[in-house]
């Protein structure tokens, strides 16, 4: 089974559940005007009840370094996703993994990525003035080009319905899943949590390059 990252935790049990499934990563969203944010104590009382293999992914947006580093600390995060225009040097000095978010092959040159001080990339989808979980489809091909250069999440709008053609199309090393298992913003729904790694054990999958992400680094 491929990698899979639950985002936009915001309570325990979701955060259990997770693990409980199979999960290798949860996120927590720092972005003030997300509907799924949370404070750093609270995530940092959450990660403190998972099992230590789970990666704990800190979700920004545009944060100054001062915000970054506290975060990181207080929520004691194993890495942290970038979401908006950070610039190479900005992700350069974040003190853990850096899983840098790109919606289009516009966003950056191949030469720029291929340099790109990230441990992995994140191909989301989007909508104009918002960043991430809105479940919109991302470019599944974009994620298949991006696999070469570095380790590559694909998210936005995947399914249990949709998954196995997502990963035949995608050929990602991991999956990131967030609004599609929610029956409202930050609380997720069991049932569809249950159903989607159902469906992506089921889904054919190519061998994978790392299957913990607590170890990408």
């Amino acid at each position: 089974m491929l990698p899979v990252k639950i985002c936009g935790i915001t309570r325990l049990e979701d955060a259990l559940l997770a693990a409980e499934l199979g999960a290798a990563a949860v996120g927590f969203v720092f972005y003030p005007k997300s509907p799924r944010c949370v404070h750093a104590e609270a995530a940092g009382r959450i990660g403190e009840r998972l099992p230590p293999t789970l990666a704990r992914v800190g979700v920004f947006v545009n944060p100054d370094l001062e915000t970054l580093l506290f975060t990181v600390n207080i929520a004691r995060l194993t890495h942290v996703q970038l979401c908006g225009e950070e610039s190479s040097q900005f992700c350069s000095e974040a003190p853990v993994p850096v899983i840098k978010v790109i919606r289009t092959a516009a966003d950056y040159s191949p030469g720029d990525l291929a340099k790109f001080p990230a441990a992995a990339f994140l191909v989301d989808g989007g909508k104009a003035g918002e960043y991430g979980g809105t479940g919109t489809k991302s470019d599944w091909e974009l994620c298949w080009q991006l696999r070469a250069l570095k380790f590559t999440f694909l998210a936005g709008g995947l399914t249990a319905k949709n998954i196995a053609r997502a990963i035949a199309a995608a050929h990602p090393d991991a999956l990131d899943v967030s609004s599609a298992l929610e029956s409202e913003y930050g609380i997720k729904d069991h049932a569809k949590m249950r159903e989607f790694f159902v469906a992506v054990r089921a889904a054919p999958t190519g061998p994978g390059r790392l299957r913990e992400i607590s170890t990408l680094a």
